[in-house]
């Protein structure tokens, strides 16, 4: 009996944890110094009003840390953390499904990722809270700059495939993320991440490349970015059928800011890569350049 009642409770529980799903839909928020921040958990749940949802806080080269859990619809749950005003506040709406983080006068030190989770390890993605000096805020986040590359004609004739290309420049806070699907479908490809450089004027840069089969040139491409600004949807047109500039520039981003600057020329994602790797090294050395003249400037100190 004791082995029976293991197996039904274990299939039980399994059950149950099967039945939820966690979202934290914000990728970042940036908030000013002595502000309050409010993190959102989206709970997909049969049993949400009875479900307990915890929320961690995960610092840099630090381990992750149990902040606090709430599980009263009415009620929220609230924890100091021993500093002057500093209290955190978790509470959950029914209505809505969602659990939500708030911490009052944040300052620097509370810059981090936070996740809600539910029993035994079920963690949705997180969010990371960047903070900002008091005279910054939101208003200091700026959306990403986008601009295609299409696949050469030397890759489409010799490797009958094709490599699309999505730049990414000029865009704050860091947090950004890329994929790609076939225009009309939601189904995410596989396509390569390049890392998030960091430019001068504290902005940042990244591109993602996908490759698709010769027969895949004939469909339209969307390069999704998903950013504390907002989500935009960059249209690769079809190579085959070919297009022009009338019909290319304006379906391809989704919002009123459109901001896509087309590339006509045809190039390959190999020298973009390198002419990327090119920039981000001429901004390294003059950095480096700065410091020894700086150094060199200033000198030994001399003892008396």
């Amino acid at each position: 009996m004791p082995v029976l009642e293991a197996l039904v409770f274990s299939f039980l529980w399994a059950f149950g944890l099967a039945q939820l799903k966690l979202e934290q839909p914000a990728l970042s928020i940036s908030k000013a110094t002595r502000k309050s921040a409010h993190i959102t958990c989206k709970v997909s749940s049969g049993n949400f009003a009875n479900r307990v949802i915890y929320w961690y806080r995960l610092k840099p080269n630090q381990a992750i840390e149990y902040l606090i859990g709430v599980l009263s619809t009415s009620t929220p749950a609230q924890v100091s953390l021993g500093k002057k005003s500093k209290t955190l506040e978790a509470s959950k709406n029914v209505q809505t499904s969602t659990s939500i983080l708030k911490i009052n006068y944040v300052e620097k030190e509370d810059e981090a990722m936070y996740y809600c989770a539910g029993w035994v390890k079920i963690f949705a993605e997180g969010t990371k809270l960047i903070v900002t000096s008091s005279d910054k805020g939101a208003e200091a986040n700026t959306p990403p700059k986008p601009t295609i590359f299409l696949p050469s004609v030397a890759e489409r004739k010799l490797d009958d495939a094709g490599t699309y290309l999505c730049l990414l420049e000029d865009f704050f806070p860091d947090v950004i993320k890329v994929d790609w699907k076939e225009k009309g479908s939601d189904a995410p490809l596989g396509a390569q991440q390049g890392d998030i450089m960091q430019t001068p004027g504290d902005a940042f840069m990244k591109f993602s490349w996908l490759t698709v089969s010769g027969e895949s040139l004939n469909k339209e491409h969307q390069c999704v970015v998903k950013h504390e600004t907002g989500v935009e949807e960059i249209l690769f047109p079809s190579i085959k059928k070919g297009f022009t500039l009338e019909n290319s520039t304006k379906p391809c981003l989704k919002g009123e800011n459109d901001t896509l600057r087309l590339q006509l020329t045809n190039t390959s994602a190999f020298y973009t890569y390198l002419l990327l790797l090119l920039k981000s090294a001429v901004y390294s050395a003059t950095v480096a350049f700065y410091l020894l003249r700086r150094a060199d400037v200033w000198g030994p100190a001399k003892s008396s």
